[in-house]
């Protein structure tokens, strides 16, 4: 693909196929990643690739655990909740994907059902563990230079014919995580990526949010009218 048709036709994909993806694809993707500029070289990403029956215990034990009730054990901030204009878009691309599905507002449980989707990494074949070492934990340039590298990944992966979206969900239960994928003491899990091949049938894989004009973002100081 032509670099602008990657950028410009990505999407997130919440439906896959259940062909597994091969290891080889997977290492070529997650090279063309690694190009991702870092803060002074840094390069404090790592990536555990989970599939299998590994990634069938982390998905039972997220759901489990959510069901229980038991409270998130994510390893990064959170924030504040949402307001103001992000919340707007939060609200806005929910809207989309409900719509899509066919999922009602007063549907709990439809919509208790896309939520534990979420837990089960979106049953993709693949999920990718992005972890950062302990050692530059505290940096606001890690998580920083996290979010580069898992931007290059999902537009490696759809250049590749894979589909991919970045996700919390699937490492809300932290110690379900590094239990099954046996992520050691001296990593933070910051995010994972569920990754497959994207099942054009499944309705949410069409929607495409709506992004923030040039003109809304950008302000530009010096330059002529």
């Amino acid at each position: 693909m032509e670099f602008d048709d990657v950028i410009l036709g990505r999407r997130s994909i919440r439906g896959y196929k259940p062909d597994p993806v091969p290891r080889a694809l997977i290492e070529e993707i997650l090279a063309l990643a690694m190009r991702a500029p870092s803060s002074m070289n840094t390069q404090p990403w790592n990536f555990t690739v989970v599939t299998g029956e590994a990634l069938d215990r982390i998905r039972a034990g997220n759901t489990e655990r959510n069901l229980a009730g038991i409270p998130h054990s994510r390893e990064f901030r959170i924030g504040q909740a949402f307001a103001g204009p992000h919340r707007e878009r939060q609200i806005g691309v929910a809207k989309q994907l409900f719509t899509a599905m066919g999922i009602a507002r007063d549907d709990a449980a439809m919509r208790q059902d896309w939520v534990l989707r979420g837990f089960r990494q979106f049953d993709a074949p693949v999920c990718i563990i992005v972890t950062y070492d302990r050692a530059v934990d505290g940096s606001d340039d890690t998580p920083f230079d996290c979010g580069a590298v898992a931007t290059a990944l999902v537009n490696a992966a759809w250049s590749r014919g894979l589909g991919a979206v970045i996700n919390s969900q699937g490492i809300m239960q932290s110690p379900v995580v590094r239990e099954h994928a046996g992520i050691p003491d001296d990593q933070v899990i910051m995010k994972s990526i569920a990754l497959g091949w994207p099942d054009e049938d499944f309705p949410a894989n069409a929607v495409v949010s709506t992004r923030k004009s040039v003109a809304e973002a950008a302000r530009f100081v010096g330059f002529e009218d």
